[in-house]
């Protein structure tokens, strides 16, 4: 299979679009990439140090609201659309593949022109305006909340989940001993995303001393860049602290409860593997995404949620306690959130794929 694949700007669109690409060479070895990103964000270098084929597009997102930085955004983005027919024409893919992100828009467009098979993927319950503006585009639509689904035309769009589920599934399960922990205690795993938050990473520094004594045990991922200023902290004997954990699935295997930004793909991951949570949604995001991730499951009976501006401590370990110690409660979220999880979301898009390939009339 010959793919054109887009994704950029942040790790909520790069790595679907790398279980995607990991799928297909899973189950077509010889398969061809280019990667088509942005020319300055974190794809630029993540993807070729992967030895991925780049391209790199120098291209901006629209701003909501009246204002002169869009008529550059324009200028970019035919810019763009010009290098994108080039760069497929030269390629001449089977099929060309949007994983969200504004750089997709001039790439999905150019494979549109040139008459190439597409197909793009919705991370979110909140659709993005790329996204929204390619649908019209594209042969077919991925999403990964059922809630979404009414949002696209009805004959494109197919709920396939998000493709990290697959493979936090197929992920090794992690020793807790590697993290000083101990095998007979429940663990709490509070993570914010792979680069932390200083705002929720300030309000944990105190509150971990308020786990002293509990029959659990709290494992904190502060984010790398903030593992420095809170390393010599002499916390209980029952709190860990680590900067990153590079395969947090395999971690998440053996947590019993999560404290989690919102995220699509972590969401796709706590859903597969069945992982009670209590989320903290990320209040900076576009079109406040993550508050709206996090209530599609609350709404479900299939997690919990506390807003940034709402958390302290007091509040913050009695819903960890509650959670814990009522039984009935915790299997309750556990079974609905074991209900949501689409096991099988690589595999359903690649299926997708190698049925437009199928019914291709080629283009070149």
């Amino acid at each position: 299979m010959r793919v054109v694949i887009s994704a950029g700007g942040t790790g909520g669109h790069i790595y679907p679009a790398l279980a995607i690409i990991n799928k297909i060479k899973k189950e077509e070895p010889n398969s061809e990439f280019i990667y088509i990103g942005t020319h300055n964000r974190m794809e630029k270098d993540l993807i070729p140090s992967l030895g991925i084929p780049y391209e790199g597009i120098e291209i901006t997102g629209f701003i909501r609201k009246l204002t002169l930085e869009n008529f550059k955004t324009l200028f970019l983005f035919l810019k763009a659309r010009k290098k994108c027919l080039k760069i497929i024409e030269d390629f001449k893919p089977d099929v060309v593949i949007g994983a969200g992100g504004y750089v997709t828009a001039p790439v999905i467009w150019a494979a549109h022109k040139l008459g190439c098979k597409t197909f793009i993927h919705e991370q979110n319950s909140v659709v993005g305006l790329s996204n929204k503006y390619l649908s019209k585009y594209v042969d077919k639509i991925g999403v990964s909340f059922d809630s979404t689904l009414g949002e696209f035309p009805k004959d494109k769009v197919v709920l396939t989940g998000n493709p990290c589920s697959e493979k936090a599934i197929q992920t090794k399960v992690a020793k807790k001993s590697d993290f000083g922990l101990s095998e007979d205690k429940k663990l709490v795993l509070i993570v914010m995303g792979s680069l932390g938050s200083k705002t929720v990473n300030e309000k944990m520094e105190e509150y971990l001393y308020g786990f002293r004594n509990k029959n659990y045990e709290i494992l904190f991922v502060t984010g790398e860049h903030y593992y420095d200023s809170i390393k010599s902290k002499r916390f209980p004997s029952n709190v860990k602290v680590v900067p990153f954990i590079k395969e947090l699935p395999s971690v998440m295997k053996v947590t019993d409860l999560m404290v989690s930004r919102a995220g699509a793909s972590t969401m796709s991951e706590i859903t597969a593997l069945g992982i009670p949570t209590i989320f903290i949604p990320s209040p900076y995001v576009t079109n406040n995404h993550q508050y709206k991730n996090a209530e599609d499951l609350v709404k479900k009976d299939a997690a919990l949620m506390i807003e940034e501006k709402d958390l302290n401590k007091i509040s913050f370990i009695h819903m960890i306690d509650d959670i814990l110690e009522d039984e009935e409660k915790y299997k309750k979220i556990k079974e609905n959130v074991s209900k949501l999880g689409i096991k099988d979301s690589s595999t359903r898009i690649y299926d997708i794929l190698k049925e437009l390939i199928l019914n291709d009339k080629k283009f070149y």
